[in-house]
C-alpha cells in the first residue's frame, strides 16, 4: 500500500512464486494492498504486476522484438532442420535422428504444454546449457553448465536480446550492465536491495515468506521500525528453524510477528515451545467460485487408470454418479467402467469440459494414483466441492480435512452414504474442510496492513 504523497508503506517480498505465494498475494489484494509485489527467484511466468528482481532490469517483454508475445507451445522452439520435436502431457524432447538433443519442461499447468525451460545436451548427453522462456515466448535467461553437468552461471537478457545480468553460482556475485555502467553485487540480497531502492521502498515495511533471502533483505533494511512480518508457509517439521528462533527471541532487527499459514505447522510450532504471543495462525483469503448444490455428483480427474478402489465405490454407491475425466486417452481398464449406469467417462477432456465438471459436481474424490492434473484438489476446494481421499492417494493435503481421509474404501463409502442428500451434514463437513484449510476473511489482512 502507498502512503499519501506516493511513498510506499509496505512491500510483499516473496522468495519464489508457487501456489502458497500466489494465495498470499491474492489475500493481500483482497485487502486492497497497493504496494509492490517483488519475487526473488524467477520463472518467467509471473502474473501481471508482479516484479521480478532479475527481470526488473531487463525491460518490458510485452513489447520485445525477440518474443512472439505469448508463451511458446512445445513444438514452437527453434531447432535445426530435420531435428524432430515430440511431446506428451508431462514434457517434450528434441531428437537428431536417434540422438536426444534436448528436453523440454513445461510451465504449470503442464497440460497446456507451454515451454518454460529447454535443456540442451552435448554428444555425451550431458546438459550444457538451459534456455529459460517467459510467458511472452522470449528466451529471457540462459544457464550454463560445466563438463560435469553442474551449473556455474546464468545470464539474463533484455528485450533486445542483450546480456544484462550475469549471476555466478560459484562466487555468488551478480554483474549488472546498465546504461554503459557495470555494477557488481555480492549476492542476491544486495541485488534485491537495489530494486527496492529504485522502487522508493527503503522506508517500507516488509511482508515476506521465507527465512532465506527475504529475511536477510529485511535485516539489511534501514532500522527504526520493527514492523516487518514473516508469513511462514512451510510444512510441519521436527524443530524450530534457527532463524525463526532469532525472531521469536526478539533478536530480529525489524520483524515483530510471524503468521503461520498451515494449521499442522502452527500446532507443531506451538507444541515445540514457540511463543503464542508472537506466533499467530492466519490462512488465506479464498475466492470461492460457487456454492455447493448438494447433488450426488462426484468428480475424479486422472491421467492414470490406477484409481484406488473405484469399482468397489461405484458398486457400493449406486446413487452417486461418478464423473471420471482425463486430458489424455483412457485405457481399456478405465473405458470398461462405462458398463456401470452411474459412471460417465470423459477421455481427452477439453479445458472447457473440465471447467464444466468442476462447476456441476459437488464432491471431489482424490483417489487416483500417479500425478495430479489441472490442480484438481485446489480447484475442487474453490468450487466448494466436498473433497475425500485415501491416505495413499492424496495430492494436496492442504485442502482436505483429516476427517475426510480414509484408509479403507468401506469407510469412505459409509461416510458418503451418511452425508448424501443431507444439506445440513454437507454444510457441516464443508465448514470442517474450510477450517482445516485455514480459510480467512479479508478483514484480517486489512487489520495487519494498518
Amino acid at each position: 500500500m502507498e502512503k499519501a504523497g506516493g511513498m510506499i508503506d509496505a512491500v510483499l517480498l516473496l522468495e519464489n512464486y508457487g501456489e502458497d505465494s500466489d494465495m498470499l498475494r491474492r489475500s493481500f489484494l483482497s485487502a486492497k494492498f497497493k504496494g509492490p509485489v517483488v519475487v526473488i527467484e524467477d520463472d518467467g511466468f509471473f502474473p501481471e504486476g508482479v516484479i521480478s528482481v532479475y527481470q526488473y532490469f531487463c525491460g518490458d517483454f510485452r513489447r520485445a522484438k525477440t518474443a512472439p508475445g505469448k508463451a511458446r507451445f512445445f513444438n514452437q522452439i527453434g531447432v535445426p532442420d530435420y531435428w524432430e520435436i515430440s511431446g506428451n502431457g508431462s514434457g517434450g524432447k528434441v531428437h537428431d535422428f536417434h540422438r536426444e538433443r534436448a528436453r523440454i519442461f513445461y510451465a504449470e499447468p503442464k497440460h497446456k504444454r507451454l515451454v518454460r525451460v529447454v535443456d540442451w545436451m552435448d554428444e555425451e548427453g550431458t546438459v550444457r546449457f538451459s534456455d529459460h522462456y517467459n510467458k511472452y515466448g522470449a528466451i529471457y535467461a540462459r544457464t550454463f553448465f560445466n563438463k560435469d553437468g553442474k551449473r556455474f552461471c546464468k545470464a539474463y537478457f533484455d528485450t533486445e536480446g542483450r546480456e544484462t545480468l550475469l549471476e555466478n553460482f560459484v562466487t555468488h556475485n551478480i554483474i549488472l550492465n546498465r546504461n554503459g555502467r557495470v555494477y557488481v553485487f555480492e549476492n542476491k540480497v544486495e541485488l534485491t536491495l537495489k530494486v527496492l531502492e529504485e522502487l522508493g521502498a527503503m522506508e517500507s515495511r516488509i511482508f515476506y515468506n521465507s527465512l532465506s533471502t527475504p529475511l536477510f533483505v529485511s535485516e539489511r533494511m534501514p532500522g527504526g521500525r520493527q514492523e516487518d512480518v514473516l508469513f511462514w508457509q512451510e510444512s510441519a517439521r521436527d524443530d524450530i528453524p534457527g532463524n525463526m528462533q532469532q525472531i521469536l527471541s526478539g533478536k530480529s532487527k525489524r520483524t515483530r510477528r510471524i503468521y503461520v499459514q498451515k494449521k499442522a505447522s502452527y500446532d507443531n510450532l506451538i507444541r515445540l515451545g514457540a511463543s503464542a504471543d508472537m506466533l499467530k495462525p492466519l490462512g488465506f483469503v479464498y475466492k470461492f467460485s460457487r456454492a455447493n448444490r448438494y447433488q450426488n455428483e462426484a468428480l475424479i480427474c486422472t491421467n492414470s487408470d490406477r484409481i484406488e478402489r473405484i469399482r468397489e465405490l461405484i458398486e457400493a454407491l449406486p446413487n452417486m454418479r461418478f464423473h471420471i475425466a482425463a486430458i489424455t486417452e483412457m485405457s481399456s481398464k478405465l473405458m470398461n467402467l462405462s458398463q456401470y449406469e452411474n459412471v460417465t467417462l470423459y477421455p481427452e477432456a477439453s479445458v472447457k469440459r473440465i471447467d464444466e465438471l468442476f462447476d456441476s459436481c459437488d464432491y471431489y474424490l482424490d483417489i487416483n494414483h500417479e500425478s495430479e492434473i489441472v490442480a484438481a484438489v485446489k480447484q475442487a476446494f474453490l468450487h466448494n466441492q466436498l473433497i475425500l481421499g485415501f491416505k495413499q492417494t492424496l495430492h494436496n493435503k492442504a485442502f482436505i480435512a483429516n476427517e475426510h481421509v480414509f484408509e479403507e474404501y468401506e469407510e469412505m463409502a459409509a461416510f458418503l452414504d451418511r452425508v448424501m442428500g443431507s444439506k445440513a451434514r454437507i454444510r457441516k463437513e464443508l465448514s470442517v474442510q474450510k477450517s482445516e484449510a485455514m480459510s480467512a476473511k479479508a478483514a484480517a489482512y486489512v487489520e495487519l496492513l494498518k
